[in-house]
């Protein structure tokens, strides 16, 4: 499966001085996102709706229509009749369609009659054709996985399409130290240990962990922050963590915690379960009151897992569960994840698809794309019979490396589970409808308010973050008719040289200059892009600055020089002492327009200001944290290597000093009141 893997960070060297409960294991940070949707968007399902395609219910006219079955034709004399893929091309020699078939000449040949009943979406498709590629493959199921690798990666206009950018995180229990450590994965298993999962989000892995923590005392901290321990940290005195760092457990005693936890994530929780009754039972009987106490939390902790997992299944041990949903010209397809007898989550899909396919076409579609970078389990399960079902078990028979079984239950508890699946499906599809509806009745009543010359597709707000000019980053959100696009976000670390600390109108300029220079002058790596994602606008109809009539000005010189037009501007100021409600809105060549505090087109350009302004802060604090890192504490004013061992000797840790208060930095020996307020607010203030 592809996906972003998770490094923890370095830990800082703990200080012997200090007290056993002094500091936490450093959290595993992520590598610094270029393309910060992925950790923006992990916990919701995706963020908008595909765009429905309206079918035109006219005729093809001849001419079009001919030059593509005449294309077509070309294609059937040299066709094989053996199994392969096909893909359709227009004149710009982009793909059409993606297509497999057993015998490939005889499937083009059913696009190539003249008369032949098709619907319209297929004509159309023909229409546009001006050329056909084939690709041979040995069976069917190299073609259908041929087929779906290529869907994915040219994106057809005409395929049903899995619009999935984001991977499934795993839980690890490392194999490559005498300690083993539990943690978040995300990315190739390439690292020694067990891989349990994929669970549906990040939340729900380290929620089990959390309690996997508890039931078995695994520690989670890095090896460098694991090898330089001497006495345990606070994870030990909260009793989540044995202490294997400062062998508060022996190696035995440990290696039989790992044991049990891999027992648990394997499906034989019931067993780790008696046995902890057990053990609990015989300290109580000995009068060991403390031991038994110790074994009580721990099945307490497991019988959290299982609460969290809401349903799970008395007779199936390993399944993906499938059910579609149609409505209101969209399709979500719902899946549930069940490992070792235990639910580990499920996600809502928005497949991109035209109205006219099938509930089951669509499934069918979505499920060869969906398994093309991701392990499939022994069992999947389905709300809808499709044609090819034993075709798509013997492929994923052929990934797998075991027997996958491709089913649609009829009775029993597999169908309460796919009845289950369907309701969240049918449910899923709702809320994105309903959420759906009201963005766009906001977007059309913000045109009229704001006279604008059509209801906007594309919304881009930017805004700046910096303290004293430090790790200046600008960033920039993008909203539309279904909601944010959180995968569009972008953030732009400021690069120029000389640039005066602070000056928020150089700093606007250089984002919206990297940014629309793209637009005027794409590379190629941009225009690939673009096509990509060729359902989302690339130029923004509406820009929407964080400031007033100056930052707006400023702006609009941008866009002189850069030669961009068509574009509405338009800058919100916040209202007096930062009231919520009382901000002025301005528009080129306009009076300053002030809207009712109440009013709900106000209440929507509020939550794109402060998104943009959550999106940037977060990312301007990610850099600064690095840079502390990296850096230390010189890279506070007036704090230089004296003052710092002073910290350093006093609290032990970097960690301690960002938690610190003013007062208690102030008794650090050579800490003025003045630069002891510096230290807090570099930690603490508000970024601009």
């Amino acid at each position: 499966m592809t996906t972003q893997s998770s490094d923890p960070s370095k830990a800082p060297a703990p200080d012997p001085r200090r007290g056993a409960a002094a500091d936490l294991p450093p959290e595993p940070t992520d590598t610094p996102d270029l393309d910060p949707a992925a950790s923006a968007a992990d916990e919701d399902d995706e963020s908008r709706l595909p765009e429905l395609t309206e079918e035109t219910l006219e005729p093809v006219g001849e001419g079009p229509l001919a030059t593509g079955h005449a294309a077509i034709e070309n294609a059937v004399r040299l066709a094989p009749t053996s199994p392969g893929v096909y893909r359709m091309l227009n004149a710009a020699h982009d793909v059409l369609y993606v297509g497999k078939a057993k015998n490939v000449k005889k499937r083009l040949s059913s696009y190539a009659r003249a008369n032949a009943p098709l619907p319209a979406r297929i004509l159309r498709m023909i229409a546009a054709t001006v050329a056909v590629e084939i690709v041979s493959t040995t069976t069917e199921t190299e073609a259908l996985l041929l087929e779906a690798n290529l869907i994915k990666q040219l994106k057809p206009r005409f395929n049903v399409q899995l619009r999935d950018d984001k991977s499934f995180p795993y839980i690890l229990i490392t194999g490559d130290h005498w300690a083993p450590q539990i943690l978040k994965h995300r990315g190739a298993q390439s690292r020694p240990g067990r891989y349990f999962g994929p669970f549906a989000s990040a939340g729900a892995v380290n929620r089990t962990i959390t309690a996997l923590q508890r039931a078995f005392l695994i520690r989670s901290c890095t090896d460098s922050f694991f090898e330089s321990r001497t006495r345990p940290c606070l994870l030990h005195q909260i009793r989540r963590c044995a202490g294997p760092c400062t062998q508060e457990i022996d190696f035995p005693g440990y290696t039989e915690l790992v044991r049990e936890a891999t027992d648990f994530l394997s499906g034989r929780s019931q067993a780790v379960k008696a046995l902890l009754a057990a053990e609990m039972e015989k300290a109580s009987s000995e009068l060991e009151f403390e031991t038994a106490a110790v074994y009580r939390d721990r099945l307490a902790a497991l019988s959290a897992i299982s609460s969290q997992q809401g349903i799970n299944p008395r007779t199936v041990e390993e399944a993906d569960v499938f059910a579609v949903h149609q409505e209101g010209g969209f399709f979500c397809v719902e899946v549930f994840f069940f490992r070792t007898g235990q639910n580990w989550g499920n996600r809502a899909y928005f497949p991109r698809a035209e109205k006219t396919f099938t509930p089951e076409e669509v499934l069918s579609a979505f499920l060869s794309q969906f398994y093309d970078d991701k392990p499939p389990p022994r069992l999947v399960l389905l709300s809808h019979e499709i044609e090819e079902a034993e075709l798509l078990a013997e492929a994923l028979c052929v990934k797998a490396g075991h027997k996958v079984e491709v089913s649609t239950p009829k009775r029993g508890e597999k169908k309460d589970l796919v009845t289950h699946a369907l309701t969240n499906a049918r449910e899923a599809l709702g809320r994105k409808l309903a959420d759906t509806a009201t963005q766009s009745r906001l977007l059309e009543a913000m045109t009229t308010t704001l006279g604008l010359p059509q209801i906007p597709k594309r919304i881009e707000v930017y805004d700046n973050s910096h303290i004293q000019g430090t790790n200046a980053v600008g960033a920039m959100i993008v909203a539309g008719p279904d909601g944010f696009m959180k995968n569009q976000y972008r953030k732009f670390n400021i690069k120029s040289e000389g640039l005066t600390p602070g000056d928020d109108y150089a700093m606007m300029k250089e984002v919206l200059q990297r940014r629309f220079k793209r637009l005027v002058a794409p590379s190629e790596k941009d225009v690939a892009r673009a096509a990509k994602e060729d359902d989302v606008p690339q130029w923004p109809d509406l820009v929407i600055i964080d400031g007033g009539r100056g930052q707006l000005n400023a702006v609009r010189e941008i866009f002189t020089e850069l030669g961009v037009t068509n574009v509405a501007l338009m800058s919100v100021a916040k209202g007096p002492d930062r009231d919520a409600g009382r901000e002025t809105l301005f528009i080129p060549e306009r009076e300053a327009i002030k809207l009712e505090p109440r009013d709900p087109v106000l209440y929507f350009i509020q939550r794109l200001r402060d998104e943009a302004h959550r999106f940037v802060i977060g990312s301007h604090r990610k850099l600064r944290k690095k840079d502390i890192r990296e850096a230390g504490l010189q890279e506070i004013p007036g704090i230089g290597p004296s003052r710092k061992r002073a910290l350093l000797h006093h609290f032990g840790t970097l960690k301690e000093i960002e938690r610190a208060s003013i007062a208690d930095l102030g008794k650090v020996p050579g800490v003025s009141a003045e630069s002891a307020r510096k230290i807090f607010e570099y930690f603490h203030s508000n970024a601009s």
